[in-house]
């Protein structure tokens, strides 16, 4: 039994194209290793140097997030509160910002072993899932995370004091940003849906009544406050996230009924 398998041997770990022509030229098992583990050790370096630089700069990170409690004053409840705050939020900034790069070089690794087709769909989904990422968590820290914050604030300011535990705001920001991005990630795994045939467009928007009833389960479940104001928020972006994706889809849905009628004729 042979001992090599069909795959590109990569020039470089960071090449300057993506070169989608069919490779015929074949890499030994040992090499593919070595490929996979070379990728690895520079994923993990930039991982590590992203949480140092973030850990560096990590005061200006930390205000940047205490942006949306205006008027708010944040207080060190235990010995180390802040500085273990500090570590989580260093670690994940690095994580957030070193992903790109991680997600690059997982596909270069498996980029040579697809068919061609396969080739030029990654990478405009891929794309497209990194924009909605990071639209999803602009989203939540402009829109979301001040209407939450300023009805906490409103709701029991003539009973108590505003003074909050930065780490557990931090929990809070970070549950409340990251639902938020994950959210837009909706119309991806509906395209990726509809190109695998396992949904069609019309399917989708025939159920238009359970998606209603779905996101607002979606809404109160994503959301870490209890307001009504930020749930109805998130509800109605998950609705207008999802009818845009299932629009994408009947596109794709009528693309392929031309290209089949167009092969008949």
């Amino acid at each position: 039994m042979s001992s090599k398998i069909e795959y590109t041997k990569p020039a470089s770990l960071i090449p300057y194209s993506v070169n989608f022509k069919q490779s015929e030229s074949e890499m030994s098992l040992s090499e593919h290793l070595e490929e996979l583990r070379q990728r690895a050790f520079w994923s993990i370096g930039a991982l590590i140097v992203s949480v140092i630089v973030c850990l560096v700069s990590v005061k200006t990170i930390v205000k940047i997030l205490q942006e949306p409690a205006i008027g708010i004053k944040f207080l060190q409840f235990a010995p180390g509160e802040y500085f273990f705050a500090s570590l989580k939020v260093a670690t994940y900034s690095g994580i957030l910002i070193s992903s790109p790069f991680i997600i690059y070089q997982i596909i270069l690794f498996i980029l040579p072993g697809m068919t061609r087709n396969e080739r030029k769909t990654i990478l405009p989904i891929t794309l497209s899932s990194l924009m909605l990422f990071v639209l999803g968590l602009i989203f939540g820290y402009a829109l979301i995370a001040p209407a939450a914050l300023n009805f906490f604030i409103n709701y029991g300011s003539e009973v108590v004091e505003p003074f909050w535990s930065f780490e557990q705001y931090f929990e809070f920001i970070i549950v409340l940003l990251f639902s938020t991005a994950i959210a837009f990630q909706l119309p991806i795994v509906q395209v990726m849906l509809g190109l695998l045939k396992v949904v069609s467009g019309k399917t989708m928007v025939s159920i238009w009544r359970y998606v209603i009833l779905g996101s607002t389960i979606i809404g109160a479940v994503l959301t870490p406050s209890v307001d009504p104001l930020t749930q109805i928020i998130m509800s109605s972006i998950v609705l207008v996230l999802y009818f845009g994706g299932a629009g994408i889809v009947l596109l794709i849905d009528k693309s392929r009924e031309n290209i089949t009628y167009e092969s008949k004729i």
